[in-house]
């Protein structure tokens, strides 16, 4: 009864710990939803997938710098780009894990060690200070960057599209990328329509009926009538001409 009296005691004491440890700093997971809380605040966030070797060995380290987040007045997140594909896309990695430091909307890419000690230094000492920021047209939040997160959307989209035609249904690969590409032509016709569509709409043809006022045939057609007037003319002079001679006989 002692001995499972002290075990108890001792189990309380270690959840406790824990518990403390937990409360002290929590690691934050952000997603398409959430990512623009970074916007405000000074952050460090991780983008990682759980398939990356690299990204499980980092994992334990960020999850230990994560319970600094309190004394170092920071937060502390990691991204999930397997199931935020626009993410990816909006902040350009290329790599995982890749790491950022975001200091109220200000955004610099770490490239130190990835070892709690060095990160937390990093932040104590400021050394992010240092480092060069992202330009303001790659700046996640840009608008050209928020089309190439909807472009990595697609792309995931139509990924997924694929692996369930190949999987679910039994579809050769060559099979599916016929049918995609069957698809992409279909879309690019009926696309091509819509855009004549419009311009005819917004920019309809002139008639053919009559020809521009400058054309080669009205030219002819005026220099045709200028000839006639000068020619009645002509035919009025002589008559009135015939006539004072008969008035003269």
């Amino acid at each position: 009864m002692r001995l499972s009296g002290f075990s108890l005691v001792f189990a309380l004491i270690v959840t406790c710990f824990y518990v403390k440890c937990e409360a002290k700093g929590k690691l934050i997971r952000l997603d398409e939803d959430s990512w623009s809380d970074m916007l405000e605040g000074e952050w460090m966030v991780e983008f990682y997938a759980p398939w990356c070797p690299a990204c499980k060995q980092l994992e334990p380290q960020w999850q230990q710098f994560s319970t600094w987040s309190d004394d170092l007045s920071i937060k502390i997140a990691s991204i999930d780009v397997t199931t935020n594909p626009g993410l990816s896309g909006r902040f350009m990695v290329t790599a995982l894990p890749t790491i950022y430091h975001v200091k109220d909307g200000v955004y610099r890419q770490y490239r130190g060690p990835r070892d709690t000690n060095t990160f937390v230094t990093f932040i104590e000492e400021k050394q992010w200070e240092k480092l060069e920021t992202i330009s303001s047209w790659k700046h996640p939040n840009s608008v050209q960057m928020s089309v190439v997160s909807y472009f990595f959307k697609i792309s995931m989209a139509l990924r997924a599209v694929h692996n369930r035609l190949v999987e679910d249904y039994g579809i050769p690969y060559w099979g599916s990328y016929i049918l995609f590409a069957f698809a992409t032509i279909l879309l690019g016709a009926l696309l091509g329509l819509l855009i004549v569509c419009f311009i005819d709409i917004v920019f309809p043809a002139k008639s053919m009926d009559s020809p521009p006022p400058h054309s080669p045939s009205n030219k002819n057609n005026g220099d045709s009538v200028v000839a006639k007037d000068k020619k009645r003319e002509k035919d009025s002079e002589v008559k009135s001409n015939e006539d004072e001679a008969k008035k003269d006989l």
